[in-house]
């Protein structure tokens, strides 16, 4: 007999799809059994920090993408919690760009307050999901690291909260095994220390380019180069840094570039991005996209269209993270709870259709944004998650863009109002650039 809901995952969408039954269950509804397998030893996904690289104690890659000295990148208040606020969670308002283990320690709270890490098995990594069309359950075999044992259990529903964010797209270019230094992806980036006085080249434009060259500069690097395939960011960098084209070839440590310039570097990372990767789903079940707004085959960005007893959360590339994570996660739960009418194969796909048509018009950042943001207001207008203001949240978006604009090293000393509660977020005691304790203790410290 079929058991109800595997949940793969209990990274922040995980959580959010925990939170969404739990919540319909305080609200008096019959909900179904719910087994949520994680393969790490505690709940948080990339937000469950280690310092391992490579392989985890049980063998399994590596999940976690996170580095220390983190910062947010982005804005709080366009990721708050609408029915946890971090006002709530803190007992006052905090600055708009939290480090990781305060957003860390957020996060965790709301799940905590709602007792839902009953329903999850640690250690437990999903190996193969098939689904039977005569009985129309799944069949999960996952494997027990406690026990040392793999077994099969039957659900009638499956939905994938893994994320995106953790297996790597690793390119080659010539020469990288004449390299005499370490040549490492963004994910197995650790500590900004281990470059302190080293020249320093990263690969790629996009946020961990950004944010892991940022804080390479922050703790002491000698020089930064950021070689880019189509433009360069374009930030006012300071005067230890500066944009080149491709990489073309790598000499020993000699490194040519797509203008026949050279720089000779210490390290090389590549920020090159992840891949959708679900080697534990059953080919007929397994998303294949890349990475953009409105990924192929799923309806309403949620429900996989081949088989609607199969969900994704949280595969869109991303402006807003955790509010998204849970209107999509409250959609899955009504679409399972019956709550939701879908319409025939053919019409969801004209409705994919439809989004990404919208998405690929989109102009810039700020559409971008808006478009993200028109989405997330979809998936609340039709359940009973706590709507919030998305034209205010895509504002705080807005300023903070400008902001990095005016000045990228100092975008983070900036604050912004709450969508949720309408407070104005205080200055940091620090500025960024200055403040390298990045604990908990430290950053709720009063001036």
């Amino acid at each position: 007999m079929a058991k109800g809901i595997a949940i793969i995952g209990a990274g922040p969408s995980g959580m959010a799809q925990l939170r969404a039954f739990q919540s319909a269950q305080q609200k008096g509804a019959d909900i179904p059994e719910i087994v949520c397998f994680e393969k790490q030893n505690d709940w948080g996904g990339l937000w469950n920090y280690t310092w391992r690289t490579g392989l985890d104690a049980n063998g399994e890659p590596v999940h976690g993408s996170m580095y220390r000295y983190l910062w947010s990148n982005g804005p709080k208040e366009g990721l708050e919690f609408a029915d946890y606020t971090f006002e709530a969670h803190f007992g006052h308002p905090i600055a708009s760009y939290p480090p990781r283990a305060v957003l860390w320690d957020y996060i965790k709270g709301r799940v905590e307050t709602a007792d839902v890490r009953k329903w999850i098995r640690f250690n437990t990594a999903a190996r193969r999901i098939t689904f039977d069309d005569a009985t129309e359950t799944f069949s999960v075999t996952v494997e027990d690291y406690n026990k040392h044992e793999e077994y099969t259990e039957e659900f009638d529903y499956v939905v994938v909260a893994s994320g995106h964010f953790s297996i790597p797209s690793v390119p080659y270019f010539s020469g990288f095994e004449t390299f005499n230094g370490r040549v490492l992806h963004a994910h197995d980036f650790r500590d900004a220390l281990e470059f302190k006085d080293r020249d320093l080249l990263l690969i790629g434009t996009s946020y961990s380019a950004e944010d892991i060259g940022s804080q390479c500069w922050k703790y002491g690097a000698k020089s930064l180069t950021v070689s880019h395939r189509t433009a360069p960011m374009g930030f006012d960098w300071p005067d230890n840094w500066q944009e080149v084209p491709l990489l073309t070839k790598v000499e020993n440590n000699t490194c040519t570039f797509a203008d026949g310039t050279t720089k000779k570097v210490d390290a090389i990372i590549l920020c090159t991005g992840y891949q959708h990767h679900f080697p534990f789903m059953e080919e007929k079940l397994k998303l294949r996209t890349n990475n953009r707004l409105y990924p192929v085959d799923l309806y309403n960005g949620v429900v996989w269209v081949e088989n609607t007893k199969c969900l994704y959360l949280g595969m869109q590339d991303q402006w807003y993270t955790f509010n998204m994570f849970d209107a999509q996660a409250w959609y899955a739960r009504d679409v399972i709870l019956g709550k939701q009418d879908l319409p025939s194969k053919n019409e969801m796909y004209a409705d994919i259709e439809t989004w990404r048509a919208e998405e690929d018009a989109a102009p810039d950042d700020y559409a971008s944004i808006e478009f993200q943001g028109k989405y997330i207001q979809h998936l609340i207008d039709k359940t009973d998650y706590p709507s919030f203001d998305i034209p205010s949240s895509n504002e705080a978006f807005f300023q903070w863009k400008k902001h990095k604009k005016k000045g990228i090293m100092t975008f983070r000393d900036n604050g912004y109002k709450s969508v949720m509660t309408g407070t104005m977020a205080p200055n940091h005691h620090t500025p960024w650039t200055d403040a390298l304790d990045d604990s908990l203790e430290s950053y709720l410290k009063k001036k």
